[in-house]
């Protein structure tokens, strides 16, 4: 009888720490989850990548230079996937920073998945970055008129 027990103990301990892992199964670099209540959305970055049709040159005050960024129209995505665009999204990213922002129906902002021809990476806070394609008459040498930029973006929840 305790042969049992301890073996169904065991499994049952067992059970709890790979159901604790799912989380980092779920969430990888070579993956954005999308989240809307309770149901997850994994996209491959691959195929984000392959779906990116807006580029363009502009100035990156992060970086100090110009560079030629690619992606999706955050907008349209977010249409896509939700049916609607969210009052307000949750973002977690691979850096451990979380904010919940509003604002994002808009097709300035721009979900770039490429820059100067290569996809983007953890090192070039990638995978996934959101940038506006225009500034308006903000200066770009000031970097807190950007402190809504995300990057390195892991996952995304619909806050409605």
């Amino acid at each position: 009888m305790f042969r049992l027990c301890f073996f169904h103990g065991y499994a049952l301990g067992l059970l709890f720490f790979l159901l604790s892992l799912a989380p980092l199964v779920l969430a990888h670099p070579d993956t954005l989850v999308l989240r809307d209540g309770t149901d997850d959305e994994i996209f491959k970055i691959a195929e984000l990548r392959d779906q990116a049709n807006v580029e363009f040159r502009f100035y990156d005050p992060y970086l100090a230079e110009e560079v030629v960024v690619r992606g999706l129209v955050f907008r349209n995505f977010l249409q896509e996937h939700f049916g609607a665009v969210p009052a307000e999204l949750y973002f977690e990213s691979w850096d451990d920073y979380n904010v919940t922002l509003s604002g994002w129906d808009d097709p300035n902002w721009i979900l770039v998945t490429h820059q100067n021809g290569e996809p983007l990476t953890l090192r070039q806070r990638g995978p996934l970055r959101l940038v506006e394609r225009d500034y308006g008459n903000r200066d770009p040498t000031r970097l807190r008129n950007f402190n809504d930029w995300m990057w390195m973006i892991r996952s995304i929840e619909a806050v409605w």
